[in-house]
């Protein structure tokens, strides 16, 4: 069962990773040219994702600061709410992994239980036919060699695929930081632009 569980969660991590990577690196290249949270919102469309996610928190954001004149407060608040956004994307493509975890740290203990179950019942085989045969003392050993084979069927699958979901969620939370720092560069942008307008206008009064 726990091998099961393993495999399952190892071909819905597979997926929903590949996807996630590929969306978000899209999606980044269709605003790169972008000059303004508009302009990107615009160029994703009706993309959903965590870099939609974060242009629409800087735009709520800006709009719940117009006439603010203090850039260091929004850009605050807006890298506030963006690192709120990544913890909830990191804590949701690390679903399943503490169970992976757990599965992997466990299974060669369960294992263990079931060769000492698998020894006692032969000592017990021993001690009712009062001797060593073979046929006597292999049931149990069979039984104690199985246990330990299905603890290492499921342990050893579990830490492999543990460790290298760690590693490609840790690349893709780095590229989610990454979306989170383009957010940001086309708020300060926008702000710059709105507060450069907002002078030039006092200067031609």
């Amino acid at each position: 069962f726990a091998s099961l569980v393993t495999w399952t969660i190892c071909i819905a991590k597979m997926v929903e990773l590949s996807l996630a990577r590929r969306n978000l690196g899209t999606a980044l290249r269709e605003i790169s040219e972008s000059r303004s949270l508009a302009e990107a919102q615009m160029a994703l469309g009706a993309r959903d994702g965590v870099l939609a996610s974060l242009l629409a928190s800087a735009m709520h954001e800006a709009r719940l600061s117009a006439g603010i004149s203090s850039d260091a407060g929004i850009k605050e608040r807006a890298a506030s709410s963006f690192a709120e956004i990544v913890r909830a994307e990191s804590r949701r493509v690390r679903l399943g992994m503490g169970l992976l975890a757990t599965i992997g740290a466990t299974s060669p203990f369960v294992g263990l239980f079931g060769t000492v179950w698998g020894i006692m019942n032969s000592f017990i085989g021993i001690s009712k036919a009062q001797t060593t045969n073979l046929a006597v003392v292999a049931p149990g050993i069979a039984e104690a060699l199985l246990a330990t084979a299905l603890g290492l069927v499921a342990a050893i699958p579990a830490v492999i695929i543990y460790n290298h979901f760690a590693r490609v969620t840790k690349g893709y939370i780095e590229l989610v930081s990454r979306a989170s720092g383009s957010a940001g560069r086309l708020l300060s942008r926008d702000l710059d632009r709105t507060h450069g307008g907002a002078i030039s206008s006092r200067a031609a009064e």
